[in-house]
């Protein structure tokens, strides 16, 4: 007879390289983003104006169009950049891109009708935006290894 014993393991968390958190929070970001947008259509009254040409205080044109794409554009793109661009560039583009869309978000509450909907999604965009430059400005740095290539000269040289 076998007595029966414990298979409970301890789960191996192993750490998220910091491109991977960012590429992720991005991708929320553009989710929540793109869906307070379309939720919002809702809204009573919103596709009427729609439909009449204007949006908010604009008229719908190609150049709003174009502006609108822009918007969301980059923060789809940053999913791409977070993880393809060199660490250096990486931290300095997230850190630039999410606090600039910062005021950007916040401009969304101007004229909203619903401010319950519009603050929760204000709100949790300002969130992870902010989960953005926390990992950005916090990046692991790695100690440079006593020796080190000289680029110019092709030699290897002691650090001191």
């Amino acid at each position: 007879m076998r007595t029966r014993q414990s298979t409970t393991a301890t789960l191996d968390d192993q750490p998220m390289p910091v491109r991977a958190k960012l590429a992720a929070t991005w991708t929320s970001f553009v989710f929540l983003y793109a869906y307070v947008d379309i939720l919002n259509f809702f809204t009573p009254g919103v596709v009427e104006d729609i439909l009449d040409g204007r949006v908010f205080e604009f008229d719908l044109s190609q150049t709003f169009s174009t502006a609108a794409l822009t918007l969301v554009s980059i923060p789809i793109l940053m999913v791409v950049l977070s993880m393809t661009l060199p660490a250096r560039a990486n931290r300095i583009t997230n850190l630039v891109v999410a606090s600039l869309y910062v005021p950007v978000t916040v401009f969304n509450i101007v004229g909203a009708s619903w401010l319950y909907f519009y603050g929760l999604g204000i709100v949790l965009e300002l969130f992870l935006l902010a989960v953005i430059v926390r990992y950005a400005w916090t990046w692991p740095r790695t100690e440079r290894s006593t020796t080190s290539r000289d680029r110019e000269s092709g030699r290897t040289r002691q650090l001191s």
